[in-house]
């Protein structure tokens, strides 16, 4: 159940959202998979760079939104595995644009589901949920979430609250038409190829400083502090890349339909010890600069249990937290020039 050398031979794969930062790694590794695979890829590019499409004869590249009918128009019953991995990236930009998190997170999943639902090839549908999104909201002590499918109204943000409305729409369109759709519940994802300030500007500086990791890599590197809320205790699962690109993999194959998978290393990290980790590894004498608890967070801590995905679906991660972040770094480093330059699209904005 473990390999996948081979898995998606001859396969015609969709990955919506393929251009972004895990889409364009799960790309990667199904073509490194299987030398016949053939992969279409339909992205935006809200949040997303054009860079991120590997230059490949076995992709075909469609820049513009699932939720637009002339692209949804064009797909057809030909595709063996689906990944929607389309989102608005993230928290904070769908507090402050919540409409465009409804057209970009909500609707593309269920214009993309209306679509498909009478396609007769697909194998699988696989949706990227959320973990926070069902996680118990605490500072206090975590227990690891579990995969339940009762769901507190108490939401974060318009972003948590699309991603289970997704959620829901997958369960009905299996329920009520048979698509084999497997929700993956993802936890906070890292590694190489994320890239600060990637697409259009969101309304805020979450635009730029996106995921805490590669915030605060590019910022140690800059020789910059590192910013910690609420002094850093809360915790997240982290999961490096690679790893969520072989679970996804793995829910296509192995997933039963209809049902709901956490990708999760199963390990709880404090953000201060994210924070001091990269600052020793990158050696930053800035240290930490020490900030207020951001008022719409009250996810503290949280981590996914892994049990399920690994009695089901063969799926475990892999790699090293610690590993995970040097080999992040480097690509960091090697990259800084691609960086520095989409941080800059946006500078006229953050200096507002």
């Amino acid at each position: 159940m473990t390999d996948l050398s081979q898995a998606f031979n001859d396969a015609h794969i969709l990955v919506i959202g393929g251009a972004g930062f895990v889409g364009s790694n799960l790309t990667r590794i199904i073509l490194a998979s299987s030398k016949k695979v053939q992969v279409h890829i339909i992205d935006n590019l809200l949040s997303a760079e054009r860079v991120n499409v590997p230059d490949d004869s076995r992709v075909r590249f469609t820049e513009g939104s699932i939720v637009d009918d002339h692209i949804l128009e064009q797909l057809q019953d030909h595709y063996d595995y689906i990944f929607h991995l389309a989102t608005y990236h993230g928290n904070q930009s769908s507090i402050f644009d919540p409409l465009a998190d409804h057209e970009n997170n909500t609707l593309t999943t269920l214009k993309l589901f209306e679509r498909i639902k009478n396609f007769k090839k697909i194998k699988k549908v696989v949706y990227s949920s959320a973990g926070c999104s069902v996680a118990e909201k605490t500072f206090g002590e975590a227990k690891a979430s579990k995969e339940v499918d009762l769901v507190s109204l108490d939401m974060d943000s318009p972003y948590s609250i699309s991603k289970i409305i997704g959620e829901f729409y997958a369960k009905y369109y299996f329920k009520q038409h048979q698509l084999p759709t497997v929700r993956a519940r993802f936890q906070n994802v890292f590694g190489p190829g994320e890239i600060l300030g990637a697409g259009k500007w969101r309304g805020t500086p979450a635009t730029v400083w996106r995921n805490v990791a590669p915030t605060f890599i590019y910022r140690a590197i800059k020789q910059q502090p590192l910013p910690l809320e609420n002094q850093g205790i809360a915790t997240r699962d982290f999961i490096y890349v690679d790893d969520i690109a072989r679970g996804l993999m793995h829910c296509a194959l192995y997933g039963n339909v209809g049902d709901v998978y956490n990708l999760a290393s199963g390990k709880e990290i404090t953000i201060a010890q994210l924070a001091e980790t990269i600052n020793r590894f990158v050696e930053n004498p800035a240290g930490l600069e020490f900030l207020p608890k951001r008022s719409w967070d009250n996810s503290g801590k949280r981590f996914g249990c892994t049990e399920k995905s690994k009695r089901e679906l063969g799926f475990e991660a892999k790699t090293d937290f610690e590993q995970g972040l040097k080999q992040t770094i480097e690509w960091t480093k090697n990259h800084l020039a691609l960086i520095e330059q989409t941080v800059a699209k946006h500078k006229h904005h953050l200096t507002k």
